[in-house]
């Protein structure tokens, strides 16, 4: 008679439950009793009750017992046992799993064993967890002898010269087949095997001391360990993207990455062990690691490769001390700057706050103290004699890094001369991987050095000439800004520009005069928001006189005072609500001025997205302390690209405030009339940025050719309607700009637009959009433009700033384009000129 499973399962139950309560072996004499079919169900359920943990689990002896015994296992049932303890579905508790790994894994090894097929990743993830579980690094323990059992299930497939079993650097990457096969003989080293063995087990962020002290006693172990571990980081410091193989429980898929599970394990444990090798090449190493794993393709912040790898490298360069320390602090605010991913960036925010507080001092000073000069001097060049040449390195103020070559006459060439190619290779080589540096720097500081205005940070007079007005690469920028300073512990402040004197430095002002920085004083960036109206003005004056292009918008900065809409809705404001943007330019600009949030399109959750900006503290002088603050900015999603994917159109929505005390304490919505002016005008600027750059408005091709728009109604609102903040100001450096021009005749400014008087019509651009009206019907026109034409045939004109965008000068070329309208031969646009006139 067959006995059915639900029917075995409750004699089983019963049995348990007798030998608990009066003792004997029940279990065992009703399993001896079963034919081999039911033994086999029988241990399917007395395995799943294990992996539950369950109080009314077979005793310890039924699990050896029915792993000793031929039971006509099948490799479904194999690989259905294995996917209980790896499987997506796993019915075991991690921590569980790593305390009774030897008892959890002994039935599906050996019904993978008599099996003979059975699926080796899941076999690989197994041994993973073996790698990690309490003691499985002894060699008597139960988990070392389950991992020789996996290997021989595993079997040869990966075997080559390296002599690794093939759960290390295994195939299920790229990354692994190319390490054996470029590193065979280092791979093939006494003690590596067991060293790896170690980094493979090592599957959190942080590694214990322990852990740490084992992986030093095993490599001090190998032979040329230290050189091991280098090749492997700097391998996947390099490795290409290509999809990877998913996770066990996954089974048949891929995605895009640079390590396996297995291999990305190993690598977080090569990443820790580096930590305690003081060589030089150790900091690179792992921050190459980190920003390959935390970037995409081709080192962009859109995604992120490897997260756990990423992570891990980031602490990892947050531990080390000295001059590693400060080698990791540069290598934190690259990260800083590229990388997107929330998770990471948390990890590099908090790296940075360790360093710094071991040394005492703030992030923000601390990656002061990491710039490079890259063998610049004081002035910002650096000049190399070649033979009869002389090759200078400099940096412009508005921070461009050029390279030039002065001949014996004194001539300047813009390329090396065949001479200095032929005879000075390795040192034409030098100065040009300088210049490749300063190309990747240069953007860096301008970002920081516009961070510290927007935060308002003050320095002591000493770090100030130090690491700013008087350091090779940042002094460059520096000193094209203007500073304040003050005497008085910021009782008063007085403004102006470097001026190196007799003495030492002194800040000029706008009206001649030159204030000495003396030891006791504290200086900070000048902000229009601190400042009243003529002082604005006649510094923007003065920097239109001097024709000084500063590295970013200082001078002819927005400010956004409160309107009475904003007033009244208190703790939101709609300035910048009811605009529709092409999505993919708003979050390019976006994440490029350091606002994250969830993607917008048709999936789940993807009708709405919050966009959040953490603000620059102001002044940032204590350690983790202070007011904090946040800006939300709102956008939907109105229509979809044609793959049905992400948008291609969003609108936005209300801009909101959080602040909390200090870095660990709740955030808390916040009445705008309570935002400090400084926070307030940032994030107001950002919005602003966002509509000004990527609004449809903005785009020519929108409107117009025949068709109908759904959005044409906000296309005229925008494209001609009322000024924001950065548009105004446009408008008041135009009126600087124009009388000095040979159009200055055919130009006028209204409140909205730039009126241009050529020889056929006359023509209206508008300051908010660079679009064309033609008077006197109000035709809309759409005339390309090359932006050089800004300089007016020749003429020379200084712009004082350019924008995301480059609105100014599209305007300003434009508008000599339409003044010389009755020269103009291009057939598109003679052809709208005509039309209808």
């Amino acid at each position: 008679m067959t006995v059915t499973t639900d029917g075995l399962e409750t004699r089983l139950y019963e049995a348990g439950v007798r030998q608990r309560t009066r003792g004997g072996t029940p279990v065992r004499e009703l399993l001896e009793s079963l034919t081999l079919d039911q033994r086999r169900r029988a241990a399917l359920w007395i395995h799943r009750n294990l992996c539950h943990g369950g109080a009314d689990r077979a005793d310890d002896w039924a699990v050896p017992w029915l792993s000793e015994q031929r039971l006509g296992w099948s490799a479904a049932e194999a690989d259905t046992l294995l996917r209980r303890l790896v499987g997506a579905d796993a019915l075991v508790d991690p921590g569980q799993l790593l305390r009774q790994f030897g008892a959890l894994a002994r039935l599906p090894l050996a019904a993978a064993k008599e099996a003979g097929d059975y699926d080796r990743r899941l076999l690989r993830a197994a041994r993973q967890v073996s790698l990690s579980a309490w003691g499985g690094q002894d060699e008597g323990s139960e988990n070392f002898a389950m991992r020789a059992r996996l290997d021989a299930l595993i079997g040869p497939e990966a075997s080559d010269d390296t002599g690794l079993p093939p759960v290390l650097l295994d195939d299920e990457d790229e990354f692994g087949p190319r390490m054996r096969t470029e590193h065979a003989k280092l791979l093939a080293g006494p003690g590596v095997a067991a060293f790896l063995e170690h980094c493979a087990a090592q599957g959190q962020v942080r590694a214990t001391k322990r852990w740490r002290r084992q992986a030093g006693a095993l490599l001090a172990g190998t032979e040329r360990g230290e050189e091991t571990v280098r090749a492997l980081l700097e391998g996947m410091g390099d490795q290409p993207e290509h999809r990877v193989a998913a996770p066990a429980w996954v089974s048949g898929s891929t995605w895009p990455g640079i390590a396996s599970d297995g291999n990305t394990r190993l690598v977080r444990g090569l990443l820790w062990a580096a930590a305690d090798i003081g060589a030089d090449w150790v900091v690179p190493a792992v921050g190459a690691v980190a920003l390959n794993s935390g970037t995409g393709t081709g080192g962009s912040g859109g995604y992120c490769r490897n997260g756990k790898m990423a992570t891990t490298a980031v602490a990892v360069l947050g531990d080390f001390g000295g001059i590693q320390g400060e080698q990791a602090v540069d290598w934190l605010g690259r990260l800083q700057r590229t990388i997107r991913n929330r998770t990471v960036l948390k990890g590099i925010t908090a790296a940075l706050q360790a360093v710094a507080e071991r040394g005492g001092i703030t992030p923000s000073m601390l990656r002061e103290r990491a710039v490079p000069s890259v063998g610049l001097d004081a002035r910002g060049m650096r000049e190399q004699a070649l033979g009869d040449y002389t090759a200078v390195l400099s940096v412009t103020a508005s921070g461009t890094p050029a390279l030039s070559f002065r001949g014996p006459q004194g001539q300047v060439l813009k390329s090396a001369p065949k001479a200095v190619r032929e005879e000075y290779g390795e040192q034409l080589t030098d100065i040009r991987t300088a210049l490749k540096q300063l190309r990747t720097l240069m953007p860096v500081e301008r970002a920081r050095l516009e961070e510290h205005l927007m935060a308002g940070t003050r320095w002591a007079a000493a770090d100030w000439e130090r690491y700013y007005i008087d350091h090779p690469v940042t002094g460059t920028l520096a000193r094209a800004l203007v500073w304040e300073a003050s005497a008085d512990d910021g009782e008063q402040w007085v403004a102006g520009l470097p001026e190196r004197t007799a003495g030492g430095w002194a800040l000029a002002g706008a009206d001649g005069t030159a204030v000495p920085v003396t030891d006791r004083a504290v200086l900070r960036l000048w902000h229009p928001v601190r400042a009243d109206a003529e002082e604005i003005r006649t510094w923007r004056e003065e920097l239109t006189e001097r024709e000084l292009r500063q590295p970013f918008k200082q001078g002819f900065r927005e400010v956004y005072p409160l309107t009475p809409a904003e007033e009244e809705t208190r703790t939101y404001s709609n300035r910048f609500a009811g605009h529709i943007l092409r999505y993919n330019q708003a979050k390019a600009l976006l994440v490029e001025r350091g606002w994250a949030g969830n993607h917008l399109g048709y999936f789940s959750d993807g009708y709405a997205a919050e966009m959040v900006r953490e603000l620059p503290r102001a002044g940032e002088l204590t350690l983790g302390e202070g007011e904090f603050w946040r800006a939300r900015f709102h956008l939907g999603l109105v229509e979809q690209q044609s793959d049905g994917g992400l948008a291609s159109l969003c609108s936005t929505d209300r801009l909101r405030f959080e602040r909390r005390g200090g870095a660990r304490g709740p955030w808390e919505p916040a009445e705008l009339a309570a935002v400090p002016r400084l926070v307030l005008t940032e994030a107001m600027r950002d919005a602003d940025l966002f509509v000004t750059v990527a609004s449809i408005g903005a785009d020519p091709q929108w409107q117009g050719g025949g068709e109908d728009r759904a959005h044409d109604g906000y296309w005229e609102r925008w494209a001609f309607g009322e000024l924001t903040e950065s548009a105004r100001i446009r408008r008041q450096s135009l009126a600087r700009l124009l009388p000095r021009t040979r159009i200055a005749e055919r130009v006028e400014l209204t409140d909205r637009f730039l009126k241009v008087r050529g020889e056929l019509h006359t023509y209206k651009i508008h300051l908010g959009s660079g679009n064309i009206l033609r008077e006197p019907d109000d035709a809309y026109l759409r005339i390309p433009v090359d932006r050089s034409a800004a300089g007016g045939g020749g003429e020379r004109l200084f712009l004082p700033f350019e924008e995301d965008g480059g609105l100014l000068s599209l305007i300003l070329s434009t508008a000599f384009v339409l003044a010389d309208d009755a020269r103009i031969t291009d057939r598109t646009i003679t052809a709208q000129l005509r039309r209808d006139a």
